[in-house]
Order: C-alpha cells, then structure tokens, then sequence
C-alpha cells in the first residue's frame, strides 16, 4: 500500500508562485511513476504533469506548460510541483498520483485510470 502526502497549497495572487510536495511512504519510490491533477469546482479533473520514474522524462499539459515543473527527488521520496505564473484557472485541488513501474523507466502517464494511488488533495487558490 502506498500512502501520498500533499502539501504546499494555499493562497496566492495572480503571478505568484507556490511549490507542492506530495511525500510517499511507497518502498522503493524509484519504482512509482508518479503524476499531478488537478480538479476545479465544477469541472472533471485534469492532468497537470507527470514524471517517468527514472526522472528522466516528464510531461506537461498545454495549459501549464512554460509555467509549472514537475521534479522528484527519490532519495527523498518526494515529488514536486513548482508553479510560476500562477493564474486564476490555475486554482483547484492538487492531487499527487502513483503508479508503479517495473524497475526504474522512462515512461510518464497523463491518464487518472492508469494510477493507482492517490494523496488527499491540496487546495490551490489564485486571487486576482
């Protein structure tokens, strides 16, 4: 069982910056592909970005891109998500996503059914 914990959310003006976490208790983390969602009131939840598990190789959506970074740090067992720039329709909960993987590997995921487990969420608030 792999537990996810998010942090770093909170409130911000349009064009500030904010930096998630999200901690796993996963074993051997190298072995966990790992993603960001997101979900606004209202609307479906959506793919942020997501890293291989070898760190390697990450993918963004169109709507982040330019603006936010995805990074790990395996030693650590932690995923980041640092976001720049941050804009009104950035505001939504955050949520961390794992999926493992044979071994360490170059393969990203951006679809919520191809992982496993989640974190809680954080709460993200951008003010205009």
């Amino acid at each position: 069982q792999v537990q996810l914990v998010e942090s770093g959310g909170g409130s911000v003006q349009a064009g500030g910056s904010l930096r998630l976490s999200c901690a796993a208790s996963a074993g051997t983390f190298g072995y966990y592909a790992m993603g960001w969602f997101r979900q606004a009131p209202g609307k479906e939840r959506e793919s942020v970005a997501a890293i291989s598990s070898s760190g390697l190789n990450t993918y963004y959506a169109d709507s982040v891109k330019g603006r936010f970074t995805i990074s790990r740090d395996n030693a650590k067992d932690t995923v980041y998500l640092q976001m720049n720039s941050l804009k009104s329709e950035d505001a939504a909960v955050y949520y961390c996503a794992a999926k493992r993987v044979p071994g360490y590997s170059s393969g990203y995921y951006y679809t919520g059914s191809d992982y496993t487990y989640w974190g809680q969420g954080t709460q993200v608030t951008v003010s205009s």
